[in-house]
């Protein structure tokens, strides 16, 4: 149960400290007097999203924290599975800092919001005015229902493999569009790989044409020139290699003189080898080079084609074609994989919907069995808060398809009056039917799932007098099995409070403020008694007041 309440910086609030204990704890206040605000800083640390509007200074980060005794409440495995430290005292805590930035803790650990709301999901139950609406809400009703059968882990499991379902069902939808798809362009995607492949393309290959159409374009002057150096390199008498080695000789000579004439009769030696094998290259390659005008064609007419198939793709080297090429055959191979995928894959679906089904219709199954205990319970608890003659079931439909809530569509059907007849309760129920409805089946699944703590913010919406004791009791029964907090406007609910706080709005300097106060046992009778009767208090409402207490 929530034992203690910390708020500060919180739209009207400055600094609050509340201390909360066991049984029934009631809180009233004027219209407008920040009732709906304390509310709202508890849904902080249960993890609901906030924005720095909340800030009453601007300039100040807002805390919210709450202390939590949980020792009775099998939490151990949520600590445990979020990697946080345990304690039957637990903290949670809120911050929205001036630039916008939320933060939340458990026991000092920073955690998401997502753990945070976990969390503040098994620890309190808050119940609004504006919650009535749920009950035409198919999901709420499949909730309660859920509840009430004990079976919210087996519909929890079930959800988890819908979704597996789900998403197995929209990738074979995926791959069933890319097969559609792929077949019209399989036909184009093998013209152009039948085209690059039918090119024979190798690495390197344009490089190496185009320096041989290079020589072969210019082989008459290339030949020209070669020969030209080799005459003068090699003639008998004045060229190059002769005089070089006629020098070589003369040094040879005189290299006995010096050891310097020696080092340089050994390098010209070196030189004279070197361009020996110089005229040698030159030989052969002036040999090796002819004019041949088919083959300078026969090269052209391959890079022609090599050039349209880059200027076709969009491209510039042979290398990048084969990519391309490599490519095509992959999309192709994919292709004819498809089928074969989507095979698998149906078959999967198929056993999951199987699975998935089964689940479901087993869920259903036992929703079912409760229906009549269900309507039985909601029938009492109306007759207790003064609904005598009316009539509440269950009506059931099975849905033609899976949904993520099973195979099961419920609705509400209800009458306040005996004979008539049973129509979806959201077409017919007013607003002070709808609240005694929902506390009715607010107090029957709370008794199920033993909630730490139950907040009723103005559950007696619409309801006065007798009605409003009897309500009252049912809260205070509540109580004795959970922590109860009700926001009441009601005199004959408020007095049934173990603890009676109270909300008002005072003014300092340029500001309002709300503040929050436990009553004492005097100070009750004069809230109640003004709640009875208005501002102006009498005797007589000062007497029925301290009957209702004393109640």
């Amino acid at each position: 149960m929530v034992t203690h309440i910390s708020i500060n910086n919180y739209v009207l609030i400055q600094s609050l400290e509340i201390d909360f204990g066991k049984g029934l704890s009631v809180i009233t206040g004027e219209t407008g007097a920040g009732k709906s605000i304390l509310l709202g800083a508890i849904n902080l640390i249960l993890g609901k999203r906030a924005d720095t509007k909340v800030l009453l200074d601007k300039s100040k980060k807002c805390i919210v924290e709450g202390t939590f005794e949980i020792k009775n409440y099998i939490l151990k495995d949520f600590f445990a599975k979020h990697d946080l430290d345990y304690d039957d005292r637990t903290f949670l805590r809120r911050e929205i800092t001036p630039y916008g930035k939320s933060r939340a803790f458990i026991n000092d650990t920073p955690v998401n919001l997502n753990i945070l709301k976990e969390l503040g999901d098994k620890l309190i139950d808050i119940h609004s005015q504006h919650q009535t609406l749920t009950l035409n809400d198919t999901n709420f009703r499949l909730a309660a229902i859920d509840s009430f059968a004990d079976i919210t882990l087996a519909v929890e499991e079930y959800r988890k493999d819908f979704i597996l379902y789900q998403k197995l069902k929209s990738k074979l939808e995926e791959l069933i569009n890319e097969e559609k798809r792929s077949k019209t362009e399989q036909d184009y995607f093998s013209f152009l790989f039948n085209e690059l492949d039918g090119a024979g393309l190798s690495e390197g290959e344009q490089i190496k044409l185009e320096q041989k159409l290079e020589i072969l374009e210019h082989a008459e002057d290339i030949k020209s020139n070669l020969y030209s150096a080799l005459t003068t390199l090699e003639n008998e008498e004045n060229g190059t290699l002769a005089s070089l080695s006629s020098v070589t000789g003369n040094l040879i000579k005189i290299e006995s003189y010096s050891n310097k004439l020696v080092e340089i009769s050994k390098r010209l030696e070196s030189v004279y080898i070197e361009l020996k094998d110089v005229v040698n290259e030159i030989g052969n390659l002036e040999q090796e080079i002819n004019y041949d005008p088919g083959k300078a064609e026969e090269v052209s007419n391959r890079l022609n084609q090599l050039y349209q198939l880059e200027q076709k793709h969009r491209v510039k080297t042979a290398e990048e074609l084969i990519n391309i090429r490599d490519e095509l055959s992959n999309k192709l191979l994919g292709i004819t994989s498809l089928e074969e995928r989507i095979e698998k894959l149906n078959l999967k679906l198929e056993k999951k919907f199987s699975d998935t089904l089964a689940q479901a219709e087993g869920i259903s199954s036992e929703r079912k069995k409760i229906f009549s205990e269900f309507e039985s319970e909601i029938t009492k608890t109306l007759d207790k808060l003064g609904m005598p003659e009316a009539n509440f079931r269950i009506g059931w439909e099975k849905l033609n398809n899976l949904s993520v809530d099973g195979v099961d569509s419920i609705k509400f059907l209800y009458n306040a009056n005996r004979g008539g007849e049973l129509q979806d309760l959201s077409k017919i129920a007013s607003g002070g039917e709808l609240s005694r409805l929902m506390l009715a089946v607010k107090s029957l699944i709370s008794q199920k799932n033993l909630l730490p703590t139950v907040i009723f913010d103005e559950i007696d919406i619409g309801v006065s007098g007798n009605i409003a004791d009897k309500m009252g009791n049912i809260l205070l029964k509540l109580s004795k099995a959970m922590q109860v907090i009700a926001i009441t406007h009601l005199p004959q609910i408020a007095g049934k409070g173990t603890a009676h706080y109270i909300v008002y709005k005072v003014i300092e300097g340029e500001r309002t403020k709300t503040i929050i106060s436990q009553l004492n046992a005097n100070d009750r009778i004069i809230v109640v008694a003004k709640m009875l009767s208005g501002q102006d208090i009498t005797t007589a409402s000062v007497e029925t007041a301290k009957q209702l207490l004393k109640n």
